[in-house]
């Protein structure tokens, strides 16, 4: 089953929108932190960087990755 493509990081920061949130893939896991997501260029999309994370907790590949929209209230890794 493939994912749907979400948006990309330049459409988020046009929102003013520049952290994003990143949940384990493993439902039973649900580890999850808030990072910023100013690295990645304007054309990546969410989806795109989802299988690149490995979960520091259980170690499982893959991610779901979601705009953060309190960014501004979290702290910055």
């Amino acid at each position: 089953m493939q994912r749907p493509q979400k948006i990309t990081f330049g459409e988020m920061r046009a929102a003013g929108i520049h952290g994003i949130l990143v949940y384990c893939a493993d439902y039973h896991c649900s580890h999850h932190i808030a990072i910023n997501g100013d690295e990645w260029p304007d054309d990546v999309h969410l989806s795109d960087i989802e299988n690149s994370f490995v979960c520091s907790v259980c170690g499982n590949r893959g991610a779901e990755v979601r705009p953060d929209f309190d960014w501004h209230l979290s702290p910055k890794l």
